[in-house]
């Protein structure tokens, strides 16, 4: 899939339409242009009177910014609410006491939410893991997680997972890879996911944050992420959080 097939996507996420210029001959103006307009083709960006006038890289720029409020609701990083001023009251006369009427009952303050705790993940969370890898498409069961736990134990390479009070709600995975190519071992975030219910509380930045630092403490050089072609929003989480696309990757079933 080529760059410009991956924009006209993006931008049909969100409800736009990708543009291409028509000339084909290299060094030709207008030539690799692009620009977006809505579903009743009225000009949204990059286009002017002759057709599309903008760098792919722009329009993705653009793009990007459309999709911040996507990944902060769903992959949680969290939008501070906007502070509201509160009108002060003038004092007026005092009133005088009455004894006779009771004071009204106070409610008592709402308890505190729990903040978020990290830590690795353990055999008796495997119901919660399988039910949290299963928010991102994956069926697995109870038995296969637990002997997948067991395995990356002894690789030293446990999930980690972020509980409010007893509860999971957040799981990533991590992997050294050491490879003929490079001097330093490749660090790796293969599965990252938080609970619908628990988003907005910054819990995915700060996984990534701890793994990131597990993979300089490993003294690998760089770290990559698995994110699947589809999820726009989260390819937008990762570049806020400063991770770049450099390749495709591939597969096949065996």
């Amino acid at each position: 899939m080529s760059d410009l097939d991956e924009l006209a996507e993006t931008a049909r996420n969100r409800g736009l339409k990708l543009v291409r210029s028509r000339v084909r001959t290299p060094g030709k103006r207008r030539f690799g242009k692009a620009g977006l307009t809505d579903k009743a083709g009225k000009p949204v960006f990059g286009m002017d009177a002759k057709g599309p006038s903008a760098k792919p890289d722009d329009v993705e720029a653009y793009l990007r910014n459309l999709g911040a409020k996507d990944w902060g609701a769903s992959l949680d990083v969290a939008v501070l609410p906007r502070k509201h001023k509160t009108k002060k009251r003038k004092a007026g006369p005092p009133t005088p006491a009455n004894d006779s009427e009771p004071e009204p009952a106070r409610n008592p303050p709402p308890k505190p939410r729990p903040k978020p705790q990290l830590r690795e993940a353990k055999p008796s969370d495997a119901p919660r893991l399988v039910a949290l890898i299963g928010e991102l498409g994956h069926e697995i069961d109870e038995k296969s997680v637990r002997r997948n736990l067991g395995k990356l134990g002894k690789a030293a390479e446990l999930p980690l997972v972020a509980s409010l009070g007893k509860e999971v709600v957040g799981l990533i995975g991590r992997h050294l890879m050491t490879t003929i190519h490079r001097p330093n071992p490749v660090g790796r975030i293969p599965i990252l996911v938080v609970a619908k219910e628990a988003r907005g509380q910054n819990i995915g930045r700060m996984l990534v944050e701890a793994v990131e630092q597990w993979c300089r403490d490993q003294s690998c050089a760089i770290i990559e992420v698995t994110s699947n072609d589809r999820r726009a929003e989260a390819h937008a989480f990762y570049r806020h959080m400063g991770y770049e696309r450099t390749s495709i990757r591939f597969f096949k079933k065996l």
